[in-house]
């Protein structure tokens, strides 16, 4: 275990295990999975005759004012039969190289997907009708091929139920952000099930259209964050205030007051052990804010993804941000020179992270396989461990029940490869992990005491390892 000396963490976006890894030899996947799993349910409970159409975005959302009644969209097939298929073949026609839309990804709607791990709701609680069940073909990837000559996690979770925002903190802190104050505007309504309330308009069958809520709110009832909220510090989704400090959000847009919960940064630091968080974008984004959520651009930088800009250790002007906060860029220097922390972790921006609707699948796994390329010729190598992983799943179904934890997650099962001079070869483990797992084996390997999100009744990825007469 003491022989790896350097960690490296990347965090690519929005893929569920079977949507790029169908099939995987000795893997639990589609032809594992329960027929109860797989075969879709209406939103009365009743067996879909068929997978819906592919909605426009925003279709059924009359609170945006646009496209109601919901609207199919002709690039994809009007309907499916009740299964999973291949989006990069017949009828669908939709290679990797290319955008989708984007499936809803956030916390209530993945619980209700779930359905107590039946996992049969994904297509009644999506926006995007029959997209919730493709998948892509994996033998060409560099996923693949990296599970095949390392180690491939096929019981790994995401931390929290839902989308990005919450799962990068889950990464961090392993907890769930607090936003006491938070307006109502931004509260989510849920009904007495605790599941997000249904309009009196919203459609009773998903063939129908795309469920409309009361109010899809970021925030829970008692004000724990579990959707994307913006972050108090630049570069944030919302301006400075006009006059105001450039280097803060302006407060009338609700950012998310600065955080303190403790994190696994903070744990490093105060252990000596060195750390960063890489993400690429950083520089640009603090400089020019055209560059935020710029979907259209070359830089597609996304502040919901940049965990430690929310806590309050790492404000604007602090030693802990400039230390530990940086661009991309360098990284690869650092890599090539063998001087990288010895804890890393990685942020595409949205033209590289694999997110439906900004990256396609292709651009994020090419950037990931460059990334564990130059790792594997950087001077650490022989002494690294690499964990690639996903932070949710992108709204897209897995059959594979989520095991119990807590109020938080974890949510849907993802693809995680662990590549390393020490990872077992060709191995598929079959150990339930979650994202806190990775917090787990960080904090094992470097003597730190775990955090109390840490779900400790799960592996810390030891079993991937083969480390000789240990």
């Amino acid at each position: 275990f003491d022989a790896i000396e350097t960690i490296v963490v990347i965090y690519s976006e929005n893929r569920s295990f079977v949507h790029l890894l169908p099939d995987y030899p000795g893997a639990s996947g589609i032809a594992e999975a329960p027929e109860a799993s797989v075969v879709q349910r209406d939103r009365d409970g009743s067996v879909l005759a068929e997978l819906p159409a592919v909605w426009k975005p925003d279709s059924g959302r009359p609170d945006r004012g646009k496209l109601n009644p919901p609207v199919a969209d002709p690039a994809y097939p009007l309907t499916m039969p009740n299964a999973p298929f291949r989006i990069d073949a017949p009828p669908y026609n939709k290679p990797a190289d290319i955008l989708t839309e984007v499936p809803v990804h956030r916390y209530y709607q993945n619980r209700m997907q779930i359905n107590g791990g039946k996992n049969d709701m994904f297509v009644a609680w999506t926006d995007v009708g029959s997209l919730a069940m493709g998948n892509y073909g994996g033998p060409g990837t560099h996923l693949y091929q990296l599970a095949r000559d390392y180690t491939l996690a096929d019981q790994f979770f995401m931390g929290a139920f839902g989308g990005s925002n919450f799962n990068h903190f889950y990464l961090a802190c392993a907890c769930s952000p607090l936003f006491p104050d938070a307006p109502e505007s931004m509260r989510a309504v849920v009904d007495a099930e605790g599941n997000l309330k249904l309009a009196p308009d919203s459609p009773k069958s998903a063939l129908d259209g795309p469920p409309i809520w009361v109010q899809d709110g970021s925030v829970t009832p008692d004000g724990h964050v579990i959707n994307t909220v913006q972050p108090s510090y630049q570069p944030s989704g919302i301006p400075p205030a006009k006059g105001g400090d450039p280097a803060l959000a302006d407060p009338a847009g609700h950012p998310l007051p600065p955080q303190t919960e403790p994190t696994i940064g903070d744990q490093l630091s105060d252990k000596g052990i060195d750390w960063a968080w890489y993400a690429q974008g950083w520089d640009i984004a603090l400089a020019y804010r055209g560059v935020i959520y710029n979907t259209a651009g070359a830089v597609d930088f996304q502040p919901h993804h940049q965990p430690y800009n929310y806590f309050a250790k790492y404000a604007p002007g602090t030693e802990a941000r400039d230390k530990h906060l940086k661009d991309m860029e360098e990284f690869w220097d650092e890599a090539a020179a063998g001087t990288l922390p010895a804890v890393v972790f990685l942020k595409p921006d949205g033209k590289h992270n694999k997110h439906p609707g900004e990256s396609t699948m292709s651009a994020g796994d090419l950037i990931a396989g460059t990334i564990i390329n130059t790792l594997q010729r950087s001077p650490q190598w022989d002494h690294m461990a690499i964990i690639l992983t996903h932070d949710e799943n992108g709204g897209f179904w897995d059959p594979a029940p989520p095991p119990a934890g807590d109020r938080w997650g974890p949510g849907s099962r993802i693809p995680t490869v662990i590549v390393s001079p020490f990872a077992k070869k060709g191995f598929v483990d079959h150990t339930t992990y979650d994202t806190t797992s990775i917090l787990a084996f960080i904090s094992k390997r470097f003597g730190l005491e775990l955090l109390p999100g840490i779900r400790t009744q799960f592996g810390d990825l030891r079993n991937a390892f083969a480390f000789g007469s240990e």
